[in-house]
């Protein structure tokens, strides 16, 4: 039986920068991840989507603060296993526990840091019958490749962070831009609302959309004034769709972890209510809690430190500046 000291559940930024520190504090490490490449949500929704909460980056590429991550995770060389999804966690024999996944072969491991982001990379569907051959294609949940958006008529429905953004974005590359959102208050960064308000975007506030036109292709879009019932026709040749996401994390209440909402309670040590398992990262809960990226790469760090000590009690919380280490890399 292979024993790891710390299996890290989540291949996303704060799963990664967990995995560097993890190397950092000598534990061996393994990586688990349902997505077949390294990244989370910043490969998987938004590679092109800039970023600007990271401490250093005025701003950067999502794809290129993952390839930065994924860099610096494989440092200490960790195990990586991707494409595997993580069905049930038991305790066996002493401390460790066995982590089963859908692939063939269980994990044993001292610790477990669950680093999951918001437990789930499935997009919200508009609540409309649309020909479903034209997502990827005319119809859009996540915008992998911004060219796709360049001189076209674009609808963006939504009013958090993605949709407000993508407004911000294509305002300087597509035709022109529309954003529908079913009320007047944003769920995004007030800046970046202040923005598109200056942009060249058309904002209508309390609409929905009623019906997407196609006849070979996309053709356009019926939206409607929620408070009035009144129609309104778009010509449209793109729509971006950014209202959120499924969420399902009942199977993290069957392996008997105890949640707060749609969330993963810890303490100040990151520790979850099961003994050697902590989380991170969006996941996790807590009375201080800020969902930002930098934040989550010091929750991880504070949760890998508390596992070394977990493992090993003699050892040092906090093992001193990186700058100050004897490294090799």
């Amino acid at each position: 039986m292979d024993v790891y000291d710390i299996t890290i559940v989540g291949g996303g930024p704060t799963g990664l920068f967990g995995t560097f520190y993890a190397g950092l504090r000598g534990l061996k490490t393994k990586v688990i991840d349902v997505l077949p490449e390294l990244g989370g949500q910043l490969t998987a929704l938004y590679p092109e989507k800039y970023v600007y909460d990271v401490a250093g980056h005025p701003k950067i590429l999502a794809k290129d603060l993952a390839k930065n991550l994924g860099t610096q995770s494989q440092l200490f060389k960790p195990a990586l296993c991707l494409g595997e999804k993580v069905l049930n966690m038991a305790k066996i024999e002493g401390d460790i526990w066995q982590v089963t996944t859908d692939k063939t072969a269980d994990h044993y491991t001292k610790t477990v840091l669950l680093a999951l982001g918001a437990g789930a990379c499935v997009p919200k569907k508009l609540d409309i019958d649309y020909n479903k051959d034209l997502e990827g294609d005319g119809i859009y949940y996540a915008v992998k490749n911004k060219e796709k958006f360049r001189d076209k008529n674009v609808l963006i429905v939504g009013g958090g962070d993605s949709a407000v953004d993508w407004a911000n974005e294509f305002s300087q590359i597509a035709k022109n831009v529309t954003l529908i959102h079913r009320r007047d208050q944003f769920r995004a960064v007030q800046t970046s609302v202040e923005e598109m308000k200056r942009n060249k975007i058309d904002i209508k506030t309390f609409y929905e959309m009623k019906e997407i036109q196609v006849s070979n292709k996309l053709d356009g879009a019926v939206i409607f004034d929620n408070r009035t019932g009144k129609e309104e026709k778009l010509a449209v040749d793109a729509i971006l769709i950014n209202i959120g996401f499924v969420i399902n994390l009942d199977f993290l209440k069957s392996w008997g972890i105890k949640m707060e909402g749609n969330a993963i309670s810890v303490n100040e040590k990151m520790e979850t209510n099961l003994p050697g398992v902590y989380s991170a990262g969006d996941i996790a809960a807590h009375t201080a809690k800020l969902k930002l990226i930098a934040t989550g790469a010091a929750e991880a760090a504070t949760a890998v430190n508390f596992a070394v000590t977990f493992i090993n009690p003699s050892a040092k919380v906090f093992p001193g500046h990186s700058s100050n280490l004897n490294l090799s890399i």
